[in-house]
């Protein structure tokens, strides 16, 4: 009862309001307010009143300008980085290994003999334009099936308004509109086609023989090793036990069985040291050369493919731990012949999330589908920016690239299957619109790892040494007691931590809750003298004037109803008074009597039951008693 009482009372009191109007509010709150100015527009006479209001309306602008910029710096999420140094025992990083020939030339020649000859002859046209020159005419006819998909050809840009276009296999044609040249002497251009024969072309120029050979060659491999299975690619590569002549980490031995195979598009068989993925990660014991891990390799060069691989060396590339090694991107080369030292300095880089960046912890969040997750790695942006492309080229081409994992139910481009597949891809490798797409869907990581490298070479073996060091490693590899091995084909690695010291690059938000907080009120006191008691005031005083205007609002739709309803009715309603005269004079008429229940009669036997839902009242007819008066 007492809570109904309450509730009735707090309603009569929001109906009854503030009790005072706008002007009396106003005066009260520049009367009792703590803001400085407000009181002395009130207090002072007319010439400072004005001047006070005028300084106060300046400085609250004032307040409200800085504000504006407070808020927006703090919605901006602006980071610092810090640096930091700190001492531990780490992880010794994940090491792949590589030839930088991805197969063995002597068991894949018979797979590209045809390509063979083509690149020898076109580079005998190349050498020796004038026909009739060339050792080609004496030999087999060629085959130029593959050389009509993809096919070389000479520019000539003496006359830039009128260059012409030279394929080295056939005779000379004037260059079209959507062909471009860039050097003022002849240029050697890859040209391919949407299909044989059409117009829609592209061309690549190159200022160097060298370079267009290099790059045709690779484009028509692809098309050929596409068709080849993974086991058979395997096993024309480099193994382990052929490559991995000796291993040392720290004071333990270890071999090519310590190693993790993988296979690379670019570089064939790779090994990984330490990768994580079977056992736990080792960690150095010490920093320095004598606790790292040490490699001798074997290279194999004189195995190399001619025309594909041009240098001559190892990949090597250190990663974290369960990460895919990109080595075309973040690898490094070790020359043969040589003893490479290799200090490392890790670096941890630790982003903040969002709203701050657009990092990503495990690549959850992003819209691209990771092709590499079948290897069971880590996300990495350079994985996601190669599964986006992947992704489209089987949408847009109808089939993958040799050198990125496929999407399911792909296949691999090839020259039969797919035959303007080329001109695809170098469309879409070209095209920025495709590689924005791209970057605008890939994240970094957060939290990365990486290692910094200080390299060191010096020749190895030395002369002096060279004839025992390769009798002993041929006799490890081969049993032979023959030199089987020369400075061609051996490398010699060391791979260590320099320091136990890394550096955490680290970020934090530049501005927080607690700064916009003391920033907003710092600027409120200096420009207003006033404190959050002062925003409690001013917030009671909008609510008042809410509170005030409603019920303005309330009593004028009261009004307008009820001058809506005297319009309606113009005539007077009848007073008090007038209609209890009115009952006087004329009386009531009344009903006749009922009958009793107990004495009304029974009804006849078929009678329907009376409806005593049509029994009323009669009101008193006053029109009807006036006129029986009358």
């Amino acid at each position: 009862m007492n809570l109904k009482k309450y509730l009735v009372r707090a309603l009569h009191r929001l109906q009854k309001g503030p009790g005072y109007t706008y002007k009396e509010l106003l005066v009260w709150y520049c009367d009792n307010t703590n803001t400085h100015g407000p009181k002395r527009i009130i207090k002072e006479g007319p010439k400072k009143k004005l001047i006070w209001f005028f300084l106060t309306l300046l400085f609250a602008s004032l307040v409200f300008w800085q504000w504006g910029i407070l808020i927006n710096t703090y919605l901006s999420y602006n980071v610092t980085s810090s640096l930091s140094i700190g001492f531990k025992t780490m992880k010794f990083p994940a090491v792949t290994i590589c030839n930088a020939n991805p197969f063995k030339y002597s068991e894949v020649k018979h797979l590209l003999k045809e390509l063979d000859r083509l690149i020898e002859a076109a580079l005998e046209r190349i050498l020796q334009p004038t026909p009739g020159n060339s050792s080609e005419n004496t030999s087999a006819p060629l085959n130029l099936e593959l050389w009509n998909q993809i096919p070389l050809v000479l520019i000539d840009e003496h006359d830039k308004d009128n260059p012409i276009i030279l394929d080295i296999f056939e005779t000379n044609q004037t260059a079209t509109g959507n062909e471009t040249a860039t050097g003022n002497q002849t240029d050697v251009s890859n040209d391919t086609c949407s299909h044989q024969g059409s117009d829609n072309c592209t061309y690549r120029n190159f200022t160097s023989a060298a370079q267009a050979v290099t790059e045709w060659y690779i484009l028509q491999s692809t098309s050929i090793l596409s068709k080849v299975p993974l086991h058979e690619r395997i096993r024309m590569g480099y193994q382990a036990e052929d490559m991995i002549l000796a291993c040392l980490y720290g004071a333990e031995p270890c071999n090519y069985k310590n190693f993790t195979q993988i296979y690379h598009p670019d570089h064939g068989n790779c090994y990984i040291f330490n990768w994580g993925m079977d056992e736990e990660a080792l960690n150095s014991s010490n920093p320095g050369a004598e606790f790292g891990l040490k490699l001798i390799l074997d290279i194999s060069q004189q195995d190399y493919i001619p025309y594909l691989s041009s240098a001559a060396g190892a990949r090597l590339m250190l990663h974290q731990q369960k990460s895919f090694p990109f080595l075309k991107d973040q690898g490094i080369y070790a020359m043969a012949g040589t003893e490479t030292s290799i200090g490392v300095l890790v670096d941890e880089l630790e982003r903040m999330g969002y709203p701050y960046s657009d990092c990503t912890m495990n690549g959850s969040d992003v819209p691209v589908k990771n092709l590499y997750s079948q290897y069971n790695t880590s996300y990495s942006i350079q994985a996601c920016l190669r599964s986006c492309f992947q992704n489209h080229m089987a949408e847009i081409c109808g089939c993958g690239h040799y050198m990125f994992p496929l999407p399911e139910g792909v296949n691999y481009c090839n020259n039969e299957d797919n035959p303007g597949w080329a001109y695809c891809y170098s469309s879409l490798r070209s095209s920025i619109k495709q590689r924005q797409i791209c970057i605008d869907s890939c994240k970094e990581t957060c939290n990365d790892t990486q290692y910094k490298m200080t390299i060191s070479m010096a020749d190895w073996p030395s002369e002096a040494s060279e004839d025992w060091i390769f009798h002993i490693l041929s006799y490890e590899r081969d049993m032979s007691t023959n030199v089987t091995l020369d400075r061609n084909g051996i490398i010699k690695l060391n791979i260590y931590f320099q320091e136990y010291n890394y550096r955490t690059i680290s970020e934090s938000a530049a501005t927080t809750i607690v700064w916009l907080l003391s920033s907003l009120g710092g600027q409120f006191g200096f420009w207003m003298g006033g404190s959050v008691l002062c925003l409690i005031e001013f917030g009671e005083i909008i609510i008042d004037s809410l509170w005030i205007t409603i019920i303005n609002v309330i009593g004028w739709c009261k009004g307008l109803k009820q001058r809506r309803a005297r319009a309606r009715y113009p005539d007077a309603p009848p007073t008090v008074s007038e209609l209890v005269e009115a009952h006087t004079n004329l009386g009531f008429q009344h009903e006749p009597a009922a009958v009793p229940r107990d004495e009304a009669l029974p009804p006849e036997p078929g009678t329907p039951p009376p409806n005593y839902d049509s029994l009323r009242v009669q009101p008193l007819d006053v029109l009807g008693a006036d006129s029986d008066a009358e």
